[in-house]
């Protein structure tokens, strides 16, 4: 296994473009994407993305070069901020990644929105579950489509995997990137019906 500095160089840490969301310095926050749509507690997200940029380099790195463990780098180094600076392993219960899709799966061998909550779980000592949440449907990619177009494509596509991992609980919703929010409002919504007590969205990344 690579270490940090092999995977990120302390340079290129220093010049990552955080958000600074869970501190307030983000000008609009990523609740407004939820608004009227799904109640959620608080939506974070670690970096900004911009199209080839250092954000969109590293998630091409973790999704599409096999460096799954960049995900759980960055991870770690975000659940550091959330567990020092609002002590947001206070707040929840469990986190849960995105799934994909068994063929997807297979196809990638990992998922990595899982290795990113991995490295948030590590720092925050909150458990991690890939089984809380299942994808049900396969669906074409998100890439290219509107907010509508997103949503219908997920709708109904997620499942529970194990009611009573989520049941009553605190639950740390988990996603790389965070466009219109189509994706993570379907999870919110499902986790909901099956009686989580609130969810709060972390991702890795955000477009502006």
């Amino acid at each position: 296994m690579q270490s940090q500095e092999q995977l990120v160089c302390t340079a290129c840490r220093l010049e990552l473009p955080e958000t600074g969301q869970h501190r307030g310095e983000a000008l609009v926050s990523g609740q407004l994407r939820f608004a009227g749509k799904v109640p959620v507690d608080f939506v974070y997200a670690y970096l900004y993305f911009n199209k080839k940029g250092k954000t969109q380099r590293l998630i091409h790195a973790l999704k599409y070069r096999t460096m799954k463990e960049v995900g759980s780098v960055l991870g770690r180094w975000y659940g550091y901020q959330l567990k020092t600076d609002i002590r947001l392993n206070d707040q929840v219960d469990l986190i849960v990644g995105v799934p994909l899709h068994p063929a997807k799966l297979r196809q990638r061998g990992y998922n990595q929105s899982d290795w990113f909550a991995q490295g948030l779980s590590e720092t925050l000592e909150i458990p991690w579950s890939d089984r809380a949440l299942v994808r049900n449907l396969y669906t074409i990619s998100q890439t290219g489509k509107d907010r509508i177009e997103r949503w219908h494509n997920v709708n109904n596509v997620f499942g529970i995997g194990d009611p009573d991992l989520v049941a009553n609980k605190r639950i740390l919703l988990v996603d790389d990137v965070l466009t219109t929010g189509a994706t993570l409002e379907a999870c919110t919504a499902t986790l909901l019906a099956a009686n989580s007590q609130s969810v709060g969205i972390v991702t890795l990344a955000a477009t502006r």
